[in-house]
């Protein structure tokens, strides 16, 4: 048995794909499948904020990617916005501020659907939950792409760090009225919402759930913290992966 360290990758089979969004931009990305089983559900990554280093290689996602079809039987997609660039490539177009993204977030969710990949939820981190949230319940035809099936295709949205500053009120109003899961992990020390407010704010949504996480930070810096956010994140696609007594991932592997 070896312990499961910041850069450990555990076995996947990952394979670089390219979404095609309805304005007519290729979009580098990778998905990452359980090396020896079907995956029970599916994360579609919405990174950072791309003016400020976010991406789809930002450290959160990649440990996820780098862990949770192992360890959960998770499928991983991830994939650079539009005018992004990280170790994976550049994708097309560039920065839209979180409007034009919304294409994006589109080409995401219909090309899991398209794949077969079950049980979709987004995971966006920081600007990703603000796409997650403007965007997430908008219907592929809504996006503009021909043929939308009128329904987004997602169980729910996990938010890490989100600054509801790009959504609003009448996002969270149409989450309310959809009905489906909405998590939010919250920061104790996030510079920019914090989880008394996070509380108030998502209390409009009378299924979300706000998760505090003491002495975290906006970039969940540490693997305790990284730790943390991938067990809530399981939690809640995948529960069954969480190991007793204390209901949390395992933190050694022995095929390493």
């Amino acid at each position: 048995m070896s312990e499961i360290r910041a850069a450990t990758v555990l076995p996947a089979k990952r394979t670089p794909v390219t979404l095609p969004t309805a304005d007519g931009l290729r979009l580098v990305g990778e998905l990452a499948l359980p090396a020896d089983a079907d995956p029970v559900a599916t994360l579609i990554c919405l990174h950072p904020l791309p003016t400020h280093g976010g991406m789809m290689d930002s450290h959160l996602f990649r440990k996820a990617a780098f862990r949770l079809p192992a360890l959960a039987q998770l499928a991983v997609l991830r994939f650079n916005t539009r005018g992004t660039s990280s170790e994976h490539g550049t994708s097309e177009g560039e920065f839209g501020d979180g409007e034009s993204e919304r294409y994006d977030v589109a080409a995401g969710v219909s090309w899991a659907a398209e794949a077969g990949l079950p049980a979709r939820w987004l995971l966006g981190w920081s600007f990703g939950t603000e796409l997650a949230l403007r965007w997430g319940l908008y219907s592929e035809a809504d996006a503009g792409i021909e043929g939308g099936r009128g329904s987004s295709g997602i169980e729910g949205a996990i938010l890490v760090s989100p600054p509801l500053r790009r959504a609003g009120d009448a996002d969270l109003d149409r989450w309310a009225a959809s009905g489906k899961p909405l998590v939010a992990l919250v920061p104790e020390l996030d510079d920019y919402l914090r989880p008394d407010e996070a509380r108030r704010r998502f209390a409009r949504v009378p299924q979300a759930e706000v998760v505090a996480v003491p002495g975290a930070k906006h970039l969940w810096v540490g693997e305790p913290y990284v730790r943390i956010a991938l067990n809530e994140i399981v939690r809640r696609v995948n529960p069954a992966a969480l190991v007793p007594p204390t209901m949390t991932l395992p933190t050694q592997w022995e095929e390493l």
